[in-house]
């Protein structure tokens, strides 16, 4: 008999975790060239970095809203045109990307013909409530929430379902059609 202790188990080589670390290497360069892979080579496209951007002052927090569609309703009857009501804040991403294309052709000249645009601020969800509901616009299902107006304060549309409440998804010709269905 020998005396011999049995051998003792080595520990595993470091091997096993450069096996781990080859492998997440091996993952996430396949991650990276499926993306370019999807968006086409990378000589065609131009990458760059989103310009600054910064909110438009649209919605005022001081202002009266119903002396602001007052005025509104005045200058319509004046000019011979519709009202647009807009309900909103300058916090809502949406609401600026409705403002900017309000201002680009062909709707800034369907806009500034037909119509006379009154932004009423809704703070947070919170304030002006009671304007909306009297146009008709829950604007609990999102804003930018429209109502069109006949220059004696009739209303013609009230958005009663958020459809513009996702502009920054939607198309400028959405805009369009809207201004043209509701135009005097």
């Amino acid at each position: 008999m020998s005396s011999r202790k049995p051998a003792r188990k080595q520990p595993a080589p470091a091997r096993r975790w450069s096996w781990l670390w080859l492998a997440a290497v091996a993952v996430a360069g396949l991650g990276a060239w499926v993306h370019f892979r999807s968006i086409g080579p990378v000589e065609a496209q131009i990458i760059a970095p989103a310009p600054a951007y910064s909110a438009k002052h649209l919605y005022s927090e001081s202002a009266n809203p119903r002396a602001d569609i007052a005025a509104a309703l005045a200058k319509a009857k004046r000019g011979h045109k519709r009202v647009i009501l807009d309900f909103g804040g300058d916090w809502c991403g949406d609401c600026q990307v409705l403002d900017i294309y309000f201002h680009q052709p062909p709707n800034a000249d369907l806009l500034d013909k037909n119509f006379v645009l009154a932004h009423v601020w809704i703070g947070h969800m919170d304030r002006n409530i009671d304007v909306a509901a009297k146009y008709g616009v829950p604007i609990n299902r999102g804003v930018p929430a429209l109502a069109v107006l006949t220059a004696d304060g009739k209303v013609l549309f009230a958005q009663s379902t958020g459809q513009f409440a996702d502009m920054r998804h939607m198309d400028p010709g959405s805009v369009t059609e809207f201004l043209k269905k509701w135009k005097s």
